[in-house]
C-alpha cells in the first residue's frame, strides 16, 4: 500500500530539528531523546533491550511491556518519573522556543510535538515513534523485523516524510532462512545425537522467548531448561500472558547427566564458560542472525549454527522502504552505505545517521 502525504509551504524539515549529540537522537523542539545512551531529563524508549533501555533518566515514555522490562532489569526506581505509553496512543509535549531560525513558532502560535507509539515487531513491547510537528511526518523505526513472532504483535507500516531505519543486517548477504526451518535442525540434531546435552546460545530478552515458542510451535513438549540468567525475563513474559510451556532452571537439577538430549537455553557467553562445563557432552548450538557468517559461527565455536535473528534482514528492509514509501530514509545501527545506496537506487533520498555509543559489532544479536 502507497501512501502520500503534502508538506505545507511553511513546514520545517526535520534535519532541522532532529539531531545527534553525545547523548544520541534528540528533539530539539520537544526537548526529548530518543533512545539515549545516558542519562538526560526526558528520554524516550523505542524497547528494553541495554544497548536502547538505560537507567538514570528523570522522565521516561515507553510502552508499557517495555517500561515493565527496565523495572525488571534496572529496578523500580530506575526512572524518577514513568509514564506508559500504549501502542496507537500519543504524547503531546509542548514547543520549546529559541531564538534561532529552527523554531516553527513564535511564543504567540506555540505548537505542539506529537509523538505516536506504534508495533516494531521486534521484542515484547518494541516500539516505532511517530513525531509529528512542523508539517512533517518523521517516523523512528526502532530495532524491528517483519517476520512470525507470537511473543509481540507485529510491524505495523506507518506513513511518513522521512523514515529513520536500523541497518543492523543491511547488505544483501543477510537473507535470513525461516525460523521454522532452523528449528527443525534443532530437533534434527537431537534426533541424531540423543546422548548430547544442546546448549543453544541465545539472547535473554526476546531471542530466547521466540525460540521457546517456536519449539513449541513445532511440537516439542519436553521441559525446556534455562540458565539462571533467563529466568527473570521469562517470568515477566508469563506474566504477560505470554505462555512458554514447561521450563526448568538448569539450578533444580541435581544429576546434570539427565540433561542428555535435553535442549538448555544460556546466554552466548555461557557456551564457553565452566557453567557449561557441568552439562553432559554438550552440543553447542547458538541462534543469531550473524550465524549466516560461517566465519562468525567458526569464531563462536557453534557446532550448529542456527540462523535465527529478530531483526530484518536485506529483503525485510527494502520491503520495508517500498510499503512505508517516505521521502527520505535516514539508516543509523549497522551497514549504513549499502542500504543508502540501495534506497537511492529506489528513487528515495538517503542520508546516514550516525549515532554516537552504539556498536553493532558488541551486540548480542
Amino acid at each position: 500500500m502507497w501512501f502520500f502525504y503534502m508538506v505545507a509551504e511553511n513546514a520545517i524539515h526535520p534535519s532541522k530539528w532532529m539531531k545527534t549529540d553525545d547523548a544520541g537522537l534528540y528533539c530539539v523542539p520537544g526537548d526529548f531523546y530518543i533512545d539515549p545512551m545516558q542519562p538526560v531529563a526526558t528520554a524516550l524508549v523505542t524497547h528494553g533491550h541495554a544497548d536502547h533501555a538505560r537507567a538514570g533518566h528523570k522522565r521516561v515514555f515507553a510502552h508499557p511491556q517495555t517500561m515493565a522490562i527496565m523495572t525488571t532489569r534496572y529496578g523500580d526506581d530506575m526512572a524518577e518519573v514513568q509514564i506508559p505509553v500504549p501502542y496507537r496512543e500519543s504524547v503531546e509535549f509542548d514547543e520549546v522556543i529559541t531564538t534561532d531560525s529552527n523554531s516553527a513558532s513564535t511564543e504567540q502560535e506555540q505548537r505542539k510535538i506529537k509523538v505516536t507509539f506504534y508495533p516494531a515487531g521486534h521484542i515484547l513491547g518494541s516500539s516505532q515513534l511517530l513525531i509529528e510537528y512542523a508539517g512533517y511526518r518523521l517516523v523512528i523505526s526502532g530495532d524491528y523485523k517483519r517476520r512470525h513472532d507470537p511473543t509481540c504483535p507485529p510491524f505495523e507500516v506507518v506513513p511518513c516524510d522521512v523514515l529513520i531505519t536500523e541497518a543492523t543486517f543491511g547488505l544483501p548477504v543477510f537473507a535470513h532462512p525461516p525460523i521454522e526451518k532452523e528449528i527443525q535442525k534443532l530437533l534434527h540434531s537431537l534426533d541424531v545425537f540423543p546422548t548430547r546435552c544442546h546448549l543453544v546460545g541465545t539472547y535473554a530478552l526476546g531471542k530466547c522467548q521466540r525460540v521457546i515458542l517456536a519449539l513449541r510451535e513445532a511440537g516439542y513438549t519436553k521441559p525446556i531448561y534455562l540458565h539462571g540468567a533467563l529466568l527473570k525475563l521469562c517470568d515477566l513474559y508469563e506474566r504477560e500472558g505470554i505462555a512458554l510451556g514447561d521450563i526448568i532452571p538448569v539450578s533444580e537439577v541435581e544429576d546434570k547427566a539427565l540433561l542428555a538430549g535435553e535442549i538448555v537455553l544460556a546466554p552466548p557467553s555461557a557456551l564457553a564458560d565452566r557453567w557449561s562445563r557441568s552439562l553432559p557432552h554438550v552440543r553447542a548450538v547458538l541462534a543469531s542472525g550473524w550465524m549466516q557468517i560461517r566465519a562468525r559461527a567458526k569464531q563462536r565455536n557453534a557446532e550448529l549454527p542456527l540462523i535465527i535473528s529478530d531483526h530484518c534482514d536485506w529483503p525485510e528492509l527494502l520491503q520495508t522502504l517500498t510499503e512505508v514509501n517516505p521521502s527520505e530514509v535516514w539508516v543509523t545501527h549497522g551497514r549504513e552505505d549499502a542500504l543508502m545506496y540501495q534506497a537511492q537506487k529506489m528513487g528515495f533520498k538517503a542520508r546516514a545517521l550516525s549515532l554516537v555509543g552504539y556498536d553493532e559489532a558488541a551486540q548480542e544479536e
